[in-house]
């Protein structure tokens, strides 16, 4: 799962990282949604084909051979898994509809340049929804044992264009048959490229637009809030009040504590965490033992946040799939309308 953003512009693209992809060769930024199948390369002219000569017949493994060239061509499937669910558009099934119409129109004529080449995906000049763009990574750091901080240099001096909780679409053009596309992930370094689509979102945060904004992030859940956490303290002229809840297995797997500490020391900030595989306060530095609590957060803790919220909250949520319905559900209990939580 990859999150956007955790750097404001005009830095170079950040990005949080962590090790939780699907099998397929496709991820997004905040572990939401992906994309098509591998890219779809071109091919060199007819090998049949000599000079002053027509056609070669072609023997039955050669047919053989130019049908299986074929299907390794043809676009692959995404898995449900795949569709982040937040109405993206176009989706992840709508472009694997679109490559797939384009295969069997090229399998239909033998002509491979209609296939969408790699070289179309960077070309743009701008971020696009529907074409990938490249990006050159500039540096990697590695924050815990499966969190990573990814930055990707900017063309000359464009921007990004991102607004404070959108994310984008990564891909990548080769799968790995045992699985996880964090491998791919992992193996990152400065001077690599990887491709990028959007933005994607449906949450557009305005200064001032709420009392106070309640964001409840588990893990890689965290991502999204730090570009609106940051626009907010950044802009003098906002005065919404924040409550942020992070939720995390460990007090080793906070990443961006530098961060975060920086960030509660504004007037209008609060920051908390709850450790689901931690006991003992003792073993916590001191800055961190009277915003701490353990176990998960239930019904209870949502409660005591909602009701130790300064103005009428808006709750942001993010997460796991279980933790974002568990969550809503608590809200839910705790008095908050639907339309007083966003969940990504």
């Amino acid at each position: 799962m990859l999150r956007s953003g955790c750097a404001r512009e005009p830095w170079p693209l950040s990005l949080c990282v962590r090790s939780l992809c699907s099998a397929t060769g496709e991820a997004t930024t905040a572990g939401k949604g992906g994309g098509p199948g591998p890219a779809l390369g071109r091919a060199p002219s007819c090998p049949h084909l000599l000079p002053d000569q027509g056609p070669l017949t072609m023997d039955k493994g050669e047919e053989d051979d130019d049908e299986e060239a074929w299907l390794q061509l043809r676009p692959v499937e995404p898995l449900p898994s795949q569709c982040c669910g937040s109405g993206c558009s176009p989706c992840v099934f709508d472009l694997y509809q679109r490559d797939l119409a384009s295969w069997e129109a090229a399998r239909a004529s033998k002509d491979r340049s209609l296939l969408s080449g790699e070289e179309t995906q960077s070309c743009p000049s701008k971020l696009s929804p529907e074409t990938f763009l490249a990006f050159c990574i500039s540096a990697t750091d590695r924050l815990t044992k499966d969190t990573y901080l990814v930055r990707f240099a900017l063309p000359g001096n464009s921007r990004l264009g991102l607004r404070p909780g959108q994310h984008l679409i990564l891909r990548y053009t080769q799968c790995y048959q045992t699985g996880l596309m964090s491998q791919y992930v992992e193996s990152w370094k400065a001077g690599d490229t990887a491709f990028w689509r959007g933005p994607f979102g449906g949450f557009f945060y305005k200064p001032n637009q709420y009392g106070e904004l309640l964001m409840l992030a588990a893990g890689t859940g965290l991502a999204p809030m730090v570009p609106i956490l940051q626009s907010i303290t950044d802009n003098a002229e906002d005065e919404t009040f924040i409550t942020l809840v992070g939720c995390f297995k460990t007090f080793e797997g906070i990443y961006l504590k530098t961060f975060l500490r920086e960030q509660a020391r504004f007037w209008n900030v609060r920051t908390f965490f709850v450790l689901s595989q931690e006991n003992s306060l003792e073993q916590l530095p001191w800055s961190y033992r009277d915003k701490t609590h353990f176990g998960r957060l239930g019904q209870d803790l949502i409660e005591e946040l909602v009701g130790s919220c300064r103005r009428k909250p808006f709750a942001l949520v993010c997460g796991s799939a279980e933790f974002t319905k568990d969550v809503a559900g608590y809200l839910l209990s705790a008095g908050l309308a639907e339309d007083s939580y966003f969940l990504f």
